[in-house]
């Protein structure tokens, strides 16, 4: 064989061989990699005022789920924001300052995903004592642009000074802003068949908010019999301690894009509790266990529901009867 066959030949085995422990060592990486929240994507910031940027992004979608998205600024964390939520208001600025922000998530399980883009605002110039609110926003409207969003859009507020942004609410919850130059915007991330509650606020360089707008109402089209919101495994039992009666629920929680904190529970057909968790809400299984009573043999019919992170109520688990004292446990 020709001695520059044989080389050619030796140079193939070696990046054959080179590929294949380079090939190892990149699959590992990226299963690792793929393991990782991915980076958020359609981050923004604007001014919310002299001394704040309000920064928002698209949700990412993981598994394990989102659990907190981390907030820098330059390399400064400075907000943890849950992961049903994609907006914050980052606050304690300087005026006619420039900042650079990027977001980061992190899932259930402690893993950080790497930054999404970065993003820069600069903060409105300080103003001099200033107590006047910007006007309401008027002639709040709205139209649903399909199953999972509506546009808004009102008139302009005024302001002595100049309105810098207009916040969004849905129900009670401030959920997007808007620069002070724009009278509409979209709301997406909404449930098809369900009733929605907006209203529009404007704010000024002082931080000074105005009364909000008109009301508007919508419902997206569609339908949602809710069965992909209600608590699955759902169960009830009694037991007896002190003389009293306890109903006993388990369940296992919806899945959503974030951890569900707060459930309402429905007894004999009318809401009779609510249970409100803090930070470490269950996300795999749930329990929870009331007063009902001191008399034995009273019959109760018991379902549950959860409030989704978009604020609204998801659909009603299966519903369980029991009876106070028979078969429950004594002390």
């Amino acid at each position: 064989m020709r001695r520059d066959t044989v080389l050619v030949h030796r140079s193939l085995a070696l990046c054959a061989a080179l590929a294949l422990v380079g090939s190892c060592g990149r699959s590992g990486t990226r299963d690792d990699e793929g393991r990782l929240p991915a980076a958020p994507v359609g981050v923004t910031a604007a001014a919310g005022s002299s001394t704040s940027v309000h920064v928002m992004w698209n949700a990412v979608s993981a598994n394990p789920r989102v659990r907190v998205y981390e907030v820098y600024r330059g390399t400064t964390k400075v907000e943890e924001v849950p992961g049903s939520e994609h907006m914050v208001d980052v606050v304690r600025l300087r005026p006619s300052t420039s900042y650079v922000f990027t977001v980061r998530a992190r899932d259930s399980e402690g893993r950080l995903g790497p930054p999404g883009r970065e993003v820069r605002a600069t903060t409105a110039a300080a103003v001099a004592a200033d107590d006047t609110a910007p006007t309401r926003p008027g002639s709040t409207r709205g139209r649903a642009v399909g199953s999972r969003a509506v546009e808004l859009s009102w008139s302009a507020s005024t302001d002595d000074r100049a309105v810098l942004s207009y916040d969004i609410y849905q129900s009670s919850s401030k959920i997007h802003s808007v620069g002070g130059a724009q009278t509409a915007t979209v709301v997406t991330g909404l449930r098809p068949g369900t009733r929605y509650v907006f209203t529009v606020r404007a704010r000024d360089a002082a931080d000074n908010l105005s009364p909000p707008g008109t009301t508007v109402r919508l419902t997206t089209p569609g339908s949602d019999d809710g069965r992909d919101t209600a608590p699955t495994a759902f169960r009830a039992t009694s037991h007896r301690i002190g003389g009293a009666y306890y109903l006993d629920l388990r369940w296992i929680p919806p899945r959503t894009d974030d951890v569900v904190t707060e459930y309402q529970i429905r007894l004999d057909g009318r809401a009779a509790t609510s249970l409100v968790y803090g930070g470490d809400a269950p996300r795999d299984r749930a329990s929870y266990s009331f007063y009902v009573g001191r008399d034995a043999g009273v019959t109760h019919r018991v379902r549950i529901r959860a409030r989704l992170p978009d604020g609204t109520w998801g659909g009603l688990s299966a519903e369980r009867t029991v009876t106070t004292g028979a078969g429950g446990r004594r002390p």
